[in-house]
């Protein structure tokens, strides 16, 4: 009988590393990279005070954005953002930018002011955005096609208006099952 007890707390202490281990190497396990399913995350819509996740997109295509007030390549890709969502917004397109300034929301508000940003902006102080989607610093963006997976991934700044990126959105836009 106590080989037995032996044995289920060996097994048990077995799997209680693998589900440790499991945790600690996650990322490592399931990177977040193109092919990938988008990760679900919490952040706060500036425009309504809701609390925002990927659930919230499901089945639009979307430009997801990590930035920051201070980052000044941030600044140099919001104008192409604007432009794009001023071109493909009304077809479908949802861009989603998620500040990660950990000051309160009047500095976001003021840079989006500043900007003429239309598109939605969220704010993540807590900037849980970086670890979830393993970001290496801002800007960062995530295309995603209406199922949710990313499509692709751009570390730093980006001309989202050249063609390319144009090309790529609207045959997203336009796919069907």
């Amino acid at each position: 009988m106590r080989k037995q007890w032996i044995l289920v707390g060996a097994i048990v202490a077995v799997l209680t590393a693998a589900v440790v281990l499991g945790i600690v190497l996650s990322p490592e396990i399931f990177p977040v990279e193109v092919d990938s399913k988008a990760p679900d995350f919490r952040a706060t819509s500036l425009a309504t005070g809701k609390v925002k996740s990927i659930a919230d997109y499901k089945g639009q295509v979307v430009l997801l954005n990590v930035w920051a007030t201070w980052c000044q390549p941030c600044r140099l890709e919001m104008p192409s953002m604007e432009h794009l969502q001023q071109q493909l917004g009304p077809e479908g397109l949802k861009i989603v930018a998620i500040s990660i300034d950990e000051g309160g929301v009047d500095v976001v508000k003021a840079f989006v002011r500043e900007y003429g940003l239309t598109f939605e902006i969220l704010h993540d102080p807590s900037r849980s955005i970086e670890r979830i989607y393993q970001t290496t610093g801002v800007p960062e963006s995530f295309v995603l096609n209406k199922y949710g997976i990313i499509v692709k991934k751009v570390i730093g700044a980006a001309a989202w208006d050249a063609p390319v990126n144009r090309d790529l959105i609207r045959r997203l836009l336009a796919q069907t099952d």
